[in-house]
């Protein structure tokens, strides 16, 4: 047999070889673990959740997202996308009409039923379920394989746990306690509690979550704010520019000035995006928050 004919016989073994591959497609396992096999990494998505759009372009990806969420606002070109309802309002002629491929949404945004529903016309539904840091690292890597951009997705995770490394490392153990408001007096406050990524970002910041005893977001009261005397209060409230800002309306609530952080001025307004939303601009957050903490510190009044 001549080398030439030897190097097609391995060309074509390898060929072969390659072949049931490629038929298999792209087989993986979203966040409630049902396991979604693709053709090929998608080109057609609608995304219902703010955070997996973002994460969408975060990857370089956008130009696959055909349809979004009505809230789902950064970056500012999604805003040239389709809107479609999403959450308990989610309508799937809407998301049927832009021909997907592919839907990503919540466990928040889903039913059964609009899953058998999307997947009986030949739509491939992917949820995406993110409560701490490990299941944005998941759901990151999950959409990078969706869209082909694995070694982004690599990227990306790289980047957050660096930056919260290097937070931790210079924030050091502060031995105070924060409480994030995640909900508003006015709509009845909710905390963070353990097992979220918020109450992971006070222990990167050096700080204790007052309400660790809750597990993940739960409701408290006056009462309960008041008990436990947090160090510093982080409110999620966005300002529309009327009226008193969020921490103005924090600093003058009824019996709320014998808090230690009201006393001390010790009440930040966060990105209510950048913290709410479990994706990449999480490791914003965490800076900002320790900016704000090393900031107080140094002016906080002498015991």
């Amino acid at each position: 047999m001549t080398r030439k004919m030897v190097s097609l016989f391995l060309c074509a073994a390898l060929l072969c070889a390659c072949l049931p591959a490629l038929g298999e497609g792209l087989t993986l396992t979203d966040m409630t673990g049902r396991e979604i096999v693709l053709e090929k990494p998608a080109e057609k998505i609608v995304a219902l959740t703010a955070s997996d759009v973002e994460i969408i372009y975060a990857l370089g990806a956008g130009d696959l997202l055909v349809g979004r969420g009505e809230y789902c606002d950064y970056p500012e070109e999604v805003l040239e996308k389709p809107v479609v309802k999403s959450g308990a309002e989610t309508n799937l002629e809407e998301i049927l009409a832009l021909e997907p491929d592919v839907v990503i949404m919540a466990t928040m945004a889903q039913t059964k039923d609009q899953v058998e529903a999307l997947e009986k016309a030949g739509v491939k539904v992917i949820v995406s379920d993110a409560q701490n840091l490990e299941g944005v690292y998941t759901a990151i890597s999950m959409i990078g394989q969706i869209t082909g951009k694995n070694a982004e997705a690599d990227t990306i995770i790289g980047e957050m746990k660096e930056t919260f490394a290097s937070v931790k490392e210079k924030a050091q153990n502060t031995g105070k306690t924060v409480y994030f408001e995640v909900s508003p007096l006015e709509w009845g406050l909710w905390a963070a509690g353990s097992g979220t990524f918020m109450d992971e970002l006070a222990e990167i910041c050096g700080l204790t979550n007052a309400f660790a005893d809750v597990e993940g977001w739960g409701a408290v009261t006056e009462e309960d704010v008041k008990e436990r005397d947090p160090d510093y209060i982080v409110t999620t409230s966005m300002y529309w520019g009327e009226g008193p800002t969020p921490v103005e309306e924090i600093m003058g609530r009824n019996g709320w000035d014998s808090l230690k952080a009201v006393q001390n001025g010790q009440v930040f307004n966060a990105d209510s995006n950048a913290i709410t939303r479990p994706g990449p601009r999480l490791m914003d957050a965490a800076v900002a928050l320790y900016d704000f903490i090393s900031g107080a510190e140094a002016e906080a009044p002498a015991a």
